[in-house]
């Protein structure tokens, strides 16, 4: 199974090349290309799910070399029991939503790369194990969504488009502060400078000082808050919902909310255990916030993506109360 991850990331990413060569007056050819390139990865993150071996448990299929040896930087992945099932939930949504945008009329060969490109970022955040590798990943999603939004979307799709590029953008700085304020004093207390998400665990043993701790916590939190989004982060998710083409808006709903969830348990609790704890009721405020206010605007909705988007919003407060339960 040597491999298998790395070729679940990158075939969408090698299928958008395909179809850029493909004349985009192919229109069928270009739709068909990027469908069955799509079940692919599919396929594999099936085969995947079966061979992992729940017994044992903890990272497997791990794929591990030095990328930019002089800072720490290395090419990792593996997948564990959290991340299998959202690589499966990932690439079965990409599938789903190309075979819907079949009925997309508008720069047809611009929007399936564009929506491969999205598949091969989301599947790399949910099995990279380096914080830098995994903030690539992150990153590269944003754009791909911006010009689904600001190109298919709605009638106020540019306001939408530069108003999630904004506030994901910004919360995605803060987020990389935090990563480089784990990188540094993990390689000062240790020599070993490494943005391994597994050895930056250990990070927090190094830094005694409360308050650099919590802005720690606090960098790497907002760039989380702001993409599941939890409140009073959440205003640019019914405009980018409701304005974004119907394909896209299901990725954004199914997929790219957990990004955020999936980092709270991915980086954000192992990485400052005692802070997030210390914080736990801010946190609880904040979500149960998210829940009510976003069922009760749900409820009061008259078009089904804002209700979606607004329901989105509550039912990710759950998540929040699930984590700090910590059980």
């Amino acid at each position: 199974m040597k491999g298998i991850l790395s070729a679940i990331v990158f075939l969408p990413l090698a299928g958008a090349i395909a179809v850029a060569f493909i004349p985009k007056t192919k229109e069928t050819v270009i739709k068909w290309t990027s469908l069955i390139v799509s079940l692919i990865p599919f396929t594999l993150s099936i085969v995947a799910y079966a061979s992992y071996n729940f017994a044992k448990g903890g990272f497997q299929f791990v794929e591990k070399f030095q990328w930019i040896e002089e800072v720490g930087i290395s090419y990792h992945m593996a997948a564990d029991g959290i991340s299998l099932p959202l690589l499966v939930m990932t690439t079965l949504i990409l599938a789903g939503s190309l075979l819907y945008s079949f009925t997309v009329k508008l720069r047809v060969k611009e929007y399936f790369i564009l929506m491969l490109v999205l598949g091969s970022a989301m599947n790399g955040v949910f099995v990279s194990l380096d914080y830098i590798l995994f903030y690539v990943f992150w990153e590269i999603g944003l754009v791909p969504m911006y010009f689904l939004i600001g190109i298919w979307g709605g009638r106020r799709r540019e306001y939408a488009a530069i108003k999630f590029f904004l506030y994901t953008l910004f919360g995605s700085v803060f987020m990389l502060l935090g990563i480089i304020g784990l990188y540094y004093y993990h390689g000062a207390a240790t020599g070993n400078y490494t943005f391994s998400i597994i050895e930056l665990y250990k990070a927090n043993t190094y830094i005694t000082n409360f308050t650099f701790r919590s802005l720690i916590f606090f960098s790497i939190f907002l760039g989380l808050a702001i993409k599941l989004p939890l409140f009073p982060f959440h205003t640019w998710l019914p405009d980018a919902h409701v304005e974004a083409p119907t394909a896209a808006s299901v990725v954004l709903a199914a997929v790219l909310l957990k990004m955020g969830g999936y980092g709270f348990i991915r980086i954000l609790i192992p990485s400052v255990p005692e802070v997030f704890k210390a914080y736990i009721p801010l946190m609880a405020m904040l979500a149960i916030m998210s829940i009510v206010y976003g069922a009760y605007l749900a409820m009061s909705q008259n078009d089904l993506k804002k209700m979606v988007a607004y329901s989105s919003i509550s039912h990710m407060g759950f998540v929040i109360i699930g984590y700090i339960a910590l059980n």
